[in-house]
């Protein structure tokens, strides 16, 4: 079989085997950092479903719960595939990660404050953005103020607003971004989606990727292993559930017939820059050559 030829391993694949290694903290505080817009520093690992080994390296989805060293927790999950109720997984996580880290009877000011990151490869809502952030405030309905903090408060809990208190979610929709990378956090998003570095990137934790992700650096049977990841990563990945979910909301038959092309289409051409070979994106799209070599 022809060799593909991606320069840097997928994030998800990082989280699972390299990324729990303190020595290697460097990259996720980078993209922690470029993400919030400051220094991001990580303390250590803590126990969830993703941060234990799993048997099943064709699960859909590897999420990690770390902590900083402001106490804060922060989940970074990546999603491969469609999910309909993904928003109520957020809402799940960040409970559970509340109710699960703090002690029976213990006083609620020590409820800590946790971050949902979401990298998400899939249509999840509907939006014209790649990057979306959500925080939890309170609105009068007759004079429309926020709520705020009083002085008593700011002071006790080390925070300026209300919502600094409740969790945050970001969710970046890495096929959805399709522009030059301008930012820290859009270099990151391009290392999502295409398995590269744009030229010249200098988002904090990309020159440890450099570093300590690259492909030639793997053994053989890691490799293999890796590559083997890849095409479970593209099989699990409906096509045909997709599109169908895509059209259906119109309610119409053209529409279903545009949302799965296009789902393929956009798929095939995310495998095309990572160096799938040819013939095994047609197998897995249903595309064919000559519309795979356009692409």
């Amino acid at each position: 079989m022809e060799k593909r030829t991606e320069n840097y391993i997928r994030f998800d694949w990082a989280m699972k085997r390299l990324l729990r290694n303190k020595a290697n903290f460097d990259v996720l505080e980078g993209f922690l950092s470029s993400l919030f817009g400051k220094t991001v520093k990580i303390q250590g690992l803590l126990e969830s479903e993703g941060n234990r080994e799993r048997e099943d390296d064709k699960a859909n989805r590897v999420d990690l719960l770390a902590l900083m060293d402001t106490k804060e927790k922060v989940i970074i999950e990546v999603q491969n595939n469609t999910e309909t109720a993904y928003f109520q997984r957020m809402i799940f996580g960040t409970s559970k990660v509340l109710c699960d880290y703090i002690n029976k009877g213990e006083n609620y000011e020590h409820v800590s404050k946790v971050y949902s990151v979401n990298i998400v490869y899939f249509a999840l809502g509907k939006g014209t953005d790649y990057v979306y952030h959500g925080k939890t405030e309170f609105r009068g309905i007759h004079n429309g103020d926020i709520l705020e903090l009083n002085p008593f408060q700011k002071e006790k809990f080390e925070v300026d607003t209300v919502s600094q208190l409740f969790p945050e979610y970001y969710i970046l929709k890495v096929n959805d971004f399709d522009k030059v990378a301008k930012s820290p956090i859009e270099e990151w998003i391009y290392y999502f989606k295409t398995g590269t570095l744009p030229e010249n990137a200098s988002a904090p934790g990309l020159d440890k990727v450099r570093e300590l992700l690259r492909i030639d650096r793997m053994s053989e049977a890691e490799r293999n292993a890796y590559y083997q990841h890849l095409d479970d990563m593209a099989r699990l990945h409906d096509t045909v559930t997709s599109g169908y979910e895509e059209g259906h909301f119109d309610g119409k038959k053209e529409g279903i017939e545009e949302g799965i092309e296009k789902e393929k289409l956009r798929n095939a051409k995310t495998m095309k820059a990572k160096g799938y070979p040819v013939n095994d994106i047609a197998d897995i799209t249903g595309l064919s050559i000559e519309e795979i070599e356009k692409l």
